[in-house]
């Protein structure tokens, strides 16, 4: 901005000087000060957008600029933000904002203090944002700013407090567009209270507030759980004859669920088969609700031919889209078709995301297909792949299964490594399902190194520690030291390891 304001400012000057002489002078300006206005957009930008490690603070470098005299200007730092939000890095966005507002020389606009807010919501408390909110200095920026709060306050299903926010917002006459309104009918169909969104769609009506897609698709949802099919196609109607508004394909998809729920299986089909018309040819939006869809309905043939459309955008195919349609094909148990996709993918992909292997690996599994299981898990530490605690939580159930519970124990250890990235624990039944295997085959050393593990990340649970007794009263060794641990990890006996104790002890007596 800095150097585009610059040379407007030299086109408009006249120069009574020759040629030459005029020149000269430009190119004094370009080597001097406009390199300086040039290195300093460049230098501020690079600092923050390629130089700063995504998981630290930006703070420190945006104060070591203001100490060392650093010159940028509010259009460059509101660029710097929105770009930054485009990345996904929500937390340095918002402590640009934060420094922009403690910097006198900044003016925020109402379009800041709105970014703000919702870098408020997204990365610190809805106690900090709802404190940011009330201290705005101008009803303007509150009505520039609610619908940020507002969301939230959706995602929390917290429906007094939105409430509340609506009624004070109506008072500032910020109820302009249809945007709120859809929020609270959301809300609303989230917490089952269906008829309130009647009761929006009436208040649209009398502030003569436009419908847009969304609040149709709203509307046809909440009539479906109220009225049935019925009121929904009458809707849906109204939609059509609506000029302000344009049916899609998400209108479309929305109608084709409601049939699919009502048992209407040709009605929907009809609804995604004109969905498919609607589909965008420069972008993938659309064409992965349609495949799930037809997914749905168990129609194979419509999810192979929007697939195929789908790769005919000019657009390049992401690890979420191969996900979804392996995910179809592997329910359909179409292995076949999804280890062809699966190859295509990979041929294709620049850094080996496991999460795609995944989908087919889980689709093994379920399957019995332990063999083919094993080798694409191969295949995919050859490519590079890393796995997840999801792989190894996949090839524990799988090795569980067959009984190979060395496998199974191998798999768990690797998953509990993963603890340190995630809250994954394992499935109740899985383990279970391995103390049964080593309680019916005695295999009291295989329990006790399951036991450690599961301590070692409080973990442990009765269910565990009634099977270890269990298996030392048959072999007819002490479990003091059992009732100790559990003693030491706070864990209650029930009934039943009470009475298996005493029995115990009495028959030891005897």
């Amino acid at each position: 901005m800095a150097i585009r304001s610059l040379l407007k400012h030299l086109q408009q000057l006249s120069f009574h000087n020759s040629p030459t002489n005029r020149s000269s002078f430009l190119r004094g300006i370009s080597s001097n000060t406009l390199s300086t206005f040039q290195d300093t957009e460049v230098d501020f930008r690079s600092k923050l957008l390629f130089l700063v490690n995504p998981k630290r603070s930006v703070m420190p470098v945006l104060r070591k600029w203001s100490q060392e005299g650093g010159r940028v200007s509010v259009y460059e730092v509101r660029d710097v933000a929105r770009e930054l939000m485009r990345r996904e890095r929500y937390k340095h966005a918002f402590e640009v904002l934060k420094w922009m507002e403690g910097e006198e020389r900044f003016n925020l606009s109402e379009a800041d203090r709105a970014m703000r807010l919702e870098l408020t919501v997204k990365v610190a408390t809805l106690e900090e944002a709802e404190d940011y909110f009330a201290k705005l200095p101008h009803i303007a920026s509150r009505n520039r700013s609610y619908i940020h709060l507002l969301n939230a306050y959706v995602k929390e299903k917290a429906v007094e407090k939105a409430e509340s926010l609506m009624k004070k917002m109506y008072g500032y006459g910020a109820h302009v567009t249809p945007h709120p309104f859809n929020a609270m009918m959301k809300l609303y169909i989230a917490t089952s209270q269906f008829d309130l969104v009647f009761s929006v769609i009436s208040q649209m009506e009398r502030n003569k507030i436009p419908r847009n897609v969304l609040s149709y698709n709203l509307w046809m949802t909440a009539c479906n759980e109220v009225y049935g099919v019925k009121h929904v196609d009458m809707v849906y109607n109204e939609m059509k004859n609506d000029t302000n508004v344009k049916v899609g394909w998400s209108s479309l998809c929305t109608l084709a669920n409601i049939y699919m729920k009502s048992g209407f299986v040709e009605k929907a089909t009809l609804a995604l088969r004109t969905a498919e018309n609607m589909l965008s040819s420069y972008n993938h939006m659309g064409y992965f609700f349609l495949i799930t869809n037809y997914a749905s309905l168990k129609d194979k043939e419509g999810v192979l031919r929007v697939w195929e459309a789908c790769k005919r955008v000019d657009r390049k195919l992401t690890c979420a889209n191969y996900m979804c349609i392996l995910r179809c094909l592997v329910t359909f148990k179409d292995f076949k078709e999804a280890e062809k996709i699966f190859v295509e993918w990979e041929s294709r992909c620049r850094k080996y995301d496991v999460r795609v292997s995944n989908v087919l690996l889980g689709g093994y599994v379920r399957n019995g297909l332990m063999e083919k299981a094993e080798g694409l898990h191969y295949r995919t530490l050859e490519k590079g792949g890393c796995p997840n605690y999801k792989t190894w939580e996949i090839l524990m159930e799988g090795y569980v299964k067959n009984e190979d519970m060395v496998k199974a124990v191998y798999a768990m250890k690797n998953g509990f490594k993963m603890l340190t990235k995630c809250k994954w624990k394992p499935d109740p039944v899985i383990v279970e399902s391995m103390l049964e295997y080593f309680e019916k085959n005695g295999n009291l050393e295989e329990a006790m190194e399951l036991l450690q593990m599961l301590r070692d990340l409080n973990l442990a649970s009765l269910s565990v520690y009634r099977t270890l007794i269990k298996m030392r009263v048959a072999k007819q060794e002490p479990f003091s030291d059992d009732v100790k641990l559990m003693e030491d990890d706070k864990i209650d006996m029930d009934d039943d390891t009470k009475t298996l104790v005493q029995a115990s002890q009495i028959s030891a007596l005897s």
